[in-house]
Parts: structure tokens; sequence; C-alpha cells
């Protein structure tokens, strides 16, 4: 009878997951475009791997990768800071946990037109603001290299931001609060027992957020799309992106899978270093 529950998802992993891994793990050792047909699939061996470390674009994308692995651990302090006070400090805190949650149950298309709009360099009204008090030639934010990608990555941590609160706030209830009268009773001020209580029991809770954040950081690709188009110059691009164009614009089927060989190589790699860290700092 347990099969017969597990079946129907065994079978989608094995047909949508398993299967598309193992040929994407062949096909990045071929010269093949999925238009030409399965007749025209052509071995290169390593080839594909030595061209990547000399692409240009793709060594762009996978820093800019790197760079907005930087907005998981600012959204989580942001959210842990958030957690605590909504939580403790504040009437009505469902309401604010509504208004946090917001961006992520919205549409990224939707997010990424309106943060569009906010700051477009000439008529945005964050620019307008700056200009009214003063400030002589604002950014021009997503039209600038140089501001493009700080702009992508503090929308990501506002997108993100929701989730990150609910679960935070979810762990800081499960401490029990008798810790916390106890430190009271010996005179710890609410910072002490911030430090010594509170961050030490969502240690669990940090790991989850951070290993999850930075799989989904590396999975970024619909807010680049849509925002950016991984422009000014590749400002933005990162390694998803520049697969989508490689496979469905240039019709390089091959090399794309290559590149996604690179990115799983990655992120299995960060995984499992997270996962042997946790024991020097996750308690529980």
């Amino acid at each position: 009878m347990g099969y017969f529950f597990v079946g129907p998802m065994l079978l989608g992993v094995l047909v949508f997951t398993l299967i598309p891994m193992i040929f994407s793990f062949m096909l990045s050792f071929t010269k093949w475009s999925f238009v030409t047909g399965f007749d025209k699939i052509r071995w290169s061996g390593l080839d594909n791997f030595r061209q990547l470390f000399q692409d240009e674009v793709f060594l762009k994308s996978l820093g800019n990768n790197f760079i907005m692995l930087l907005a998981v651990p600012v959204g989580m302090a942001i959210a842990l800071i958030l957690g605590v006070i909504i939580t403790s400090h504040v009437y009505a805190p469902g309401a604010f946990k509504v208004i946090y949650f917001m961006p992520q149950i919205s549409s990224v298309v939707a997010v990424a037109v309106v943060w569009q709009v906010l700051f477009h360099p000439s008529y945005g009204p964050v620019n307008g603001f700056l200009s009214a008090i003063g400030v002589d030639n604002p950014p021009k934010w997503l039209a600038d290299p140089t501001y493009a990608l700080p702009s992508v990555m503090l929308l990501m941590i506002w997108i993100d931001l929701g989730v990150s609160l609910i679960i935070y706030i979810a762990g800081i209830k499960n401490i029990p609060a008798d810790l916390y009268e106890a430190a009271t009773i010996d005179g710890a001020s609410k910072l002490a027992q911030f430090r010594s209580i509170t961050f030490p029991l969502l240690t669990p809770t940090t790991f989850f957020l951070l290993v999850t954040g930075i799989i989904g950081n590396f999975k970024s690709f619909a807010l680049v799309k849509v925002l950016t188009d991984g422009g000014p110059a590749n400002s933005t691009s990162v390694v998803v992106y520049d697969m989508y164009q490689t496979a469905f614009v240039d019709l390089q089927t091959g090399y794309a899978s290559s590149m996604v060989m690179i990115l799983f190589v990655i992120v299995l790699a960060i995984t499992g270093l997270q996962w042997l860290g946790q024991r020097y700092w996750v308690n529980y």
C-alpha cells in the first residue's frame, strides 16, 4: 500500500528530474542543437568545458552569482531583527506578517515592473526624491552597470524577506518562555537574552534558511530576465540566464548543458560544505 501512495511522486521525480539530469549530463559532452534532431548529436569530449573557462560572459555570470550570495545573509539578518521585534514588541503582528509576505505571493513579473518604474533614471520617484533633497546626478540604477546588480540584489532581499521572517517567527515562538523568565530574574538585558538564548536556539532555522537561500539564489532567472535582461553590459547576467540564452536563443544545447553541470557541481559543493560545517555552529 505504501508504494501506491509514493508511486506518483517517485514517477514524477524519475521522469521530470532524474532522466533530464542524466540526459543533460550526456549532452554536456556534445555539440548539439535541439532543433536539429537527435541524429545530429556529435561527441565533443571536454571541449564545452574548456570553452566555458574562456567564455567571458559565462565567467561574468558566475561571478555575479557569487556576488548575489551576499543578499542571502543580509536578508536573513533583517528578517531575524524584524522577527524579534514583531514577536514581542508590536501590536497586531499578523498584519506585519501579511505586509512583509505580500511580495512573495505577488507575481515576480509584476514586482519587477513596479521596481523598474520606481528606479527609472529620469521619471522614477526614487530619483525624484533624491533630486528634491539636493542630490546631484543621482544613480541611474538599473541602467548603470555599477548600480544594476546591487539594485537587483535589493529587490531579491525585499521579495524573499517575507519567507525568512515567517520561518524565524515560528522558530522564536518555539523557544521555551521559561528560559527568558530565568534570564530576566538573573538580570540579563534584552540584548544579552538575544545573544545567549534567541540566537543560539535559532541556529537550526538559520542553517535551513542559509542552505535554501543559497540554492535559490543560484537558481535566479525570472527576476533577471524581466528586470534587466542580463544588462547593461552583462552586469546582471547570472548562470541560469546565460544558460537560457545559450540554449534557447543561440540554440547551443550541448554547450548550455555544460553550464548546467558546472552550476550543479558548484551548488553541490557549497551545500556539502555547509552540511559539514553545521556541526561547529548549529545547536540542535
